[in-house]
């Protein structure tokens, strides 16, 4: 059997192929992209930096991106019952519960039962995060900043923002 060299990030070692397929590997690299031009895996590969680049940042005070997102969150639209976040962070409702429960524990949040609706609860930071989320916005802006000086200033922030609302937005 004749040896044939693959390539790519997938492999750089030597593997043995028949004829046949050799030829239908040669077939589908006409046809398959490489990685590095797919949307989604850019768009993931992305989002892990930004991630990484978060967990550096916000190491010292144990925050996770969930978990400030819900908070900022609740700080610009107190009161928001937490089905409405969790629909809107796509944040399943029983992982949305835990998030919660944590962020409770912490002092940071509580759910306030709603008087138009006993059985669902409204979201609040409590005095302790509200200082937590001044602390927090600090640690924001600096991470924000070094993102937006990756991508070569805020009129490409702007632009990637732009692109990433019509991506977002639903086909009319």
């Amino acid at each position: 059997m004749p040896r044939t060299r693959t390539t790519g990030p997938a492999s750089a070692t030597a593997v043995e192929q028949t004829p046949a397929a050799s030829r239908q590997y040669d077939e589908l690299s006409r046809i398959v992209p490489r990685m590095d031009k797919i949307i989604g895996y850019k768009l993931r590969r992305a989002q892990l930096s930004v991630f990484q680049d978060f967990l550096l940042a916000f190491a010292k005070i144990k925050l996770r991106p969930a978990e400030f997102s819900v908070l900022a969150m609740i700080a610009d639209t107190p009161g928001q019952k937490q089905t409405e976040i969790a629909s809107q962070l796509g944040i399943k409702r029983a992982n949305f519960v835990a998030l919660m429960d944590g962020l409770e524990r912490r002092g940071l949040a509580e759910r306030r039962k709603t008087e138009a609706d006993k059985r669902s609860h409204s979201l609040h930071l409590t005095p302790e995060g509200v200082r937590f989320m001044k602390k927090v916005m600090v640690l924001w802006r600096e991470h924000e900043e070094h993102l937006i000086a990756r991508l070569g200033g805020p009129a490409e922030r702007d632009r990637l923002i732009a692109l990433l609302d019509r991506i977002l937005a639903p086909d009319t």
